[in-house]
Parts: C-alpha cells; structure tokens; sequence
C-alpha cells in the first residue's frame, strides 16, 4: 500500500471527510497524515464515506480498527461494504483524556460523554473513578457538549487536543486502559 508521502497530483488540493467534530482523534489524523488536504467534519462515518463517494472530498479517513477494543463499528464494515479502494493505512497511538468545564473537580464528575469506541478503552478506569459512561457520537463532539452545558458533573473523554479547541480543563491524562492502545486508520480513494 502506498504511505502517507507527498500527495498525488489527482488529489492535491483536496478535502478529507472524517467523521466527528474538530479535535477528534480522526481529524488529528487527517491533519498529520494529509496536511496538503483540508480536513472535513463529517457526522457519521456513512455521511464521511458519502462525502468520497459524491466527490465532496478526495479521500476519507476511517478508524476501522481498536487494540483494546477490536473492530471499530459501524466503521469498519461501512467500509468492508463501500467499494471504495483503501489507498494507505496506519497505526495511530490513542491517549484518552478526561475533561471538564473550569472549575470542575474530579471527584464532583458523575458522567463521562464519548464515542462508544472510546469509551469502551477506559471502562476499568472510569469504572475505578466512580464515573458512569454516557454514548455521545463523537469523542470532540461530547467535549463540545461538555463546556456548552458547563455542568461541573459532566465530563468528557476525548484527545487532549478538544480540550484546546473547546476550553476545557483536562482533569486526568491517559486514562485508556491499556498503555498500547492504538487504532488502525484507513484512507479511501473513490
């Protein structure tokens, strides 16, 4: 498969649909992997997929795959299933954070808001902190929902990045489970 190495002349300038709000790990891989690409927000991974199929963007960039969790669904058979080609693919450390509006204190969270992927690698560890997991459709989504609510008891698990974009205070670095969590990438090409 070919790398991540300069862009084609077919796809430069171009977009890359990712599914998921800016400051999700999919748009930190965008960026580092595509940096001659602008990186597209997509809601779902089907609106992502839907987006290289209708010409919206030039590639997308889908996690299919979890060390701690194993496949990552719907993902990785919306893309077993698109007939699209996967051009490159790469392996991507994931560090989950827990954060909080200022001010908030860790012992006052009662909720963590995630992706379900995400929150299925720190299960152990929000379960040991007490704190209950709440399904949100994107790990920057929830920290956006997060510091909207400005509720000192709800918190986020995300990358430490959505933190910055959403002015979050992180209360707890590295809270995945596993220290060798990481997550497979694909990038497609109609």
């Amino acid at each position: 498969m070919e790398g991540p190495g300069a862009p084609a002349e077919e796809s430069a300038p171009g977009r890359c649909a990712y599914q998921g709000a800016p400051g999700a790990f999919s748009h930190e891989a965008c960026l580092d992997l595509r940096p001659w690409d602008e990186p597209v927000a997509y809601d779902s991974f089907e609106a992502a997929i839907g987006a290289l199929k209708a010409g919206e963007a030039g590639c997308a960039l889908i996690p299919v795959e979890n060390t701690t969790i194993g496949r990552v669904e719907p993902a990785a058979t919306l893309v077993e299933q698109a007939g699209l080609t996967v051009v490159s693919e790469v392996w991507r450390p994931i560090r989950l954070a827990l954060m909080a509006p200022a001010g908030a204190r860790l012992g006052d969270i009662r909720t963590a808001e995630s992706h379900p992927a995400a929150l299925g690698q720190c299960l152990a560890t929000l379960g040991a902190l007490g704190i209950e997991p709440v399904e949100a459709y994107d790990t920057a989504g929830a920290a956006r929902a997060v510091a909207e609510a400005r509720d000192p008891t709800r918190a986020a698990v995300a990358p430490s990045r959505a933190a910055e974009v959403y002015e979050l205070s992180i209360l707890r670095n590295d809270i995945q489970d596993s220290a060798d969590n990481r997550t497979r990438f694909v990038l497609l090409s109609a």
